[in-house]
């Protein structure tokens, strides 16, 4: 299976110490240059770049289409215009990204994307995150990912 990933669920997960079920869905990722250079470069300092650097099932490529990144770049930052691309380039099975505008421009281009919450669901459905609740507690108050009270009640199986 062919992943890319953009910087926000990476991030996210890399902080709470759980980039395990990234790698337990998907097996490998690809990062553009640009995700690679805001997650480990930029984000040295920080929680979870370090595991990230570290991971030898992600995998950080370069696009090639460098008139379609700066196409996309007009109302996307650099990260998820080169994750679209680099998806696009590699044919990839899913975009992993998370914010709006991203997923918009993605699904316009034909890319089949899916998110964190969409990872959660999945390792919960799985049978994979017994500590749901940790987890999700986790991501909104150490990683200062934004969750819904609705969507926090779907991952840990309960109706809203």
């Amino acid at each position: 299976m062919i992943v890319v990933a953009d910087s926000s669920p990476l991030i996210a997960l890399a902080r709470v110490g759980r980039l395990d079920l990234l790698r337990e869905r998907f097996g490998r990722l690809l990062l553009p240059i640009a995700v690679w250079q805001e997650v480990v470069a930029s984000g040295a300092d920080r929680a979870g770049a370090e595991a990230v650097q570290n991971a030898d099932w992600i995998e950080k490529r370069s696009i090639v289409d460098a008139g379609l990144v700066h196409l996309l770049q007009q109302n996307l930052g650099p990260g998820e215009a080169e994750a679209i691309v680099l998806a696009r380039e590699a044919k990839a099975d899913f975009l992993l990204v998370d914010e709006r505008l991203g997923r918009a421009a993605a699904i316009r281009l034909g890319l089949r994307v899916t998110g964190l919450i969409g990872v959660l669901l999945d390792a919960r459905e799985r049978g994979r995150l017994p500590d749901a609740a940790s987890v999700v507690a986790d991501l909104r108050h150490k990683a200062g990912f934004w969750i819904s009270d609705e969507l926090c009640a779907l991952i840990l199986g309960e109706r809203p």
